[in-house]
């Protein structure tokens, strides 16, 4: 895979991260800067790095499984592994400038 492949397919992966919301965020979890890191290894397998807005979120199963299955549904894309993260620990400066003004921050 060429590296512009593989920048074809992370535009691919973030276009469907920011359809992914947290039930009780009107905000997806791209915008809300839960995504930590994406890597396309060269068999199109993508690793994500994400956390939560808190350790105990009741919905993390839902969005993770979510994730895992629209990430899986990229044609290009062999497999998907999400691992959750707390460090570092998220907080609203990791939101984008959207985001923010969606909840009311700015």
């Amino acid at each position: 895979m060429t590296e512009n492949e593989k920048l074809q397919v992370m535009e691919k992966v973030v276009d469907v991260l920011r359809t992914i919301y947290d039930p009780e965020i009107p905000v997806d979890v791209y915008s809300l800067g839960l995504i930590y890191k994406i890597d396309i290894d060269d068999s199109n397998y993508v690793h994500i790095d994400m956390t939560l807005t808190a350790p105990n979120c009741p919905a993390s199963d839902f969005i993770m499984e979510d994730i895992r299955q629209k990430v899986n549904g990229i044609s290009e894309v062999e497999g998907a592994e999400i691992r959750l993260v707390f460090e570092p620990e998220w907080n609203q400066d990791m939101m984008s400038e959207e985001a923010k003004l969606e909840l009311g921050f700015l």
